[in-house]
C-alpha cells in the first residue's frame, strides 16, 4: 500500500516543502497539491520538484475548465520534466460553486470534456501534430469560428514520458466509469470500503470492460483522516465539520454530489438533515448531525491494531494508495504519524 498526503493549499510553499522533505524521508510515497481558489497548484508542484528526490508529485486536482486541454498537457509535460518523471496529472471537474463562482466559466458537460481533454493531452505528449475535432474542443479552430490562420502544431519539447499517468477525481457513476476506462488512477472522496462495491461496483466494471490493457491496473486513491493511538477516538468529532461542509454546503438541494454519496451509503435521512441545517446557516448543528458510524468507517482513527484492520479493509476494497489527512498539530507530529502508518502498511 502506498502512502500519500495533500499539502495545505492555504500555507506557504517554503514551509510546505521543508515538511514534505521530512515526510519523504519518513516513507511518504506521493504528495498531492490541491488547487481550489488558492494559489495555483503548478507553482507549488514545481517548487516541490526541486526540493524532493523520489517522491511522486500529483496535482490534486487541476480543474478541467480552467485551462485549455493543450495548456494542461504542456503544464503536465513541464512538471514531469522538472521532476524527472515523477508527476501524476490529477484532473477533476470541481463544482459549479468554484468554476462559475470564481472563474466565471460555465459548468457544462464534465464527462465529455474530461474524455476529450485526456485524449488531447496524450496526443500532445506523443508529439503528434495536434488535430482534434471533438464535440467540446476543436483544434485547430475552424475558419468559421476564428481567423482561419490556425494550423496544426506539435509540442516543441520532447517530454520525459509520452504517457504521463492521469488520475481522475470522480464520484458519480458515469464519471467513475470514465475513470476506470481511460485513466491510470481514480480518486473518490469519503471512501467507505464496505460499501464501495455497492456504490461504485457496476460503474467500475463497466469502465474496466472498455479499458485499454496498456493502461495497466486501475490505481485507487482513498483519502481517510489519520490518527493513531489509544486515546484518539474523540478526534472523530473534528472530522465532522469537514464532512458536513461537503454534504450540506457543496451545492444546492438536488445538485450536491456529496449528499448523493451519503445517501447511497445508507444515510439519506441524515444527509437531508445535515443539508437543511447547513443551508440555514446552522453549521455547528449540521456537524453534530453527521453520523458517528460514517466518520469512523471513512477514517483511520484509533489504536494501531484497529488502524491496521481498517487498512486491510481499504486494500480488500481495491485501494492502492492511502492519501491520508493526518490529524496532527505540528510537522513533527505529522512525520511521526506517517512513520507509524508506514509500519502498519
Amino acid at each position: 500500500m502506498k502512502i500519500g498526503l495533500g499539502i495545505n493549499y492555504s500555507g506557504g510553499f517554503k514551509e510546505a516543502a521543508a515538511e514534505v522533505a521530512d515526510l519523504e524521508r519518513a516513507g511518504l510515497d506521493i504528495v498531492f497539491v490541491p488547487e481550489a481558489y488558492s494559489f495555483d497548484a503548478v507553482s507549488a508542484l514545481g517548487y516541490l520538484a526541486a526540493k524532493t528526490e523520489t517522491l511522486l508529485l500529483a496535482s490534486g486536482i487541476l480543474q478541467i475548465y480552467t485551462r485549455t486541454p493543450s495548456l494542461t498537457a504542456m503544464t503536465a509535460a513541464g512538471l514531469d520534466h522538472v521532476s524527472d518523471g515523477r508527476f501524476i496529472l490529477g484532473l477533476g471537474a470541481s463544482g459549479p460553486q468554484v468554476i462559475e463562482g470564481f472563474h466565471g466559466v460555465p459548468y457544462d458537460a464534465p464527462i465529455g470534456r474530461t474524455r476529450e481533454l485526456v485524449e488531447i493531452c496524450r496526443k500532445v505528449w506523443r508529439r503528434e501534430r495536434l488535430e482534434y475535432q471533438g464535440k467540446h474542443y476543436r483544434i485547430p479552430l475552424p475558419a468559421e469560428r476564428g481567423t482561419g490562420l490556425g494550423k496544426a502544431l506539435k509540442l516543441i519539447n520532447h517530454p520525459v514520458r509520452e504517457r504521463i499517468p492521469v488520475l481522475l477525481a470522480a464520484l458519480g457513476p458515469k464519471n467513475v466509469e470514465l475513470a476506470a476506462e481511460i485513466a491510470e488512477g481514480w480518486q473518490p472522496i469519503f471512501f467507505l470500503p464496505e460499501k464501495a462495491r455497492q456504490v461504485w461496483g457496476e460503474a467500475l466494471e463497466n469502465g474496466l470492460a472498455k479499458r485499454d490493457s496498456q493502461l495497466g491496473a486501475l490505481e485507487v486513491y482513498a483519502s481517510p483522516t489519520l490518527a493513531i493511538g489509544e486515546n484518539v477516538t474523540p478526534l472523530l468529532e473534528f472530522v465532522k465539520p469537514h464532512v458536513a461542509l461537503y454534504i450540506g454546503g457543496m451545492g444546492a438541494k438536488g445538485r450536491n454530489f456529496y449528499h448523493a454519496l451519503a445517501t447511497k451509503y445508507g444515510y439519506g435521512a441524515q444527509a437531508d438533515r445535515i443539508q437543511e441545517l447547513y443551508l440555514a446557516g446552522k453549521k455547528e448543528e449540521a456537524a453534530k448531525a453527521v453520523p458517528d458510524d460514517l466518520i469512523r468507517d471513512i477514517s483511520l482513527i484509533g489504536p494501531a491494531s484497529y488502524v491496521k484492520e481498517r487498512i486491510a479493509a481499504f486494500a480488500e476494497a481495491g485501494v492502492t494508495t492511502l492519501n491520508v489527512v493526518p490529524m496532527a498539530a505540528t510537522p513533527a507530529e505529522r512525520v511521526k504519524l506517517i512513520e507509524q502508518l508506514r509500519e502498519l502498511c
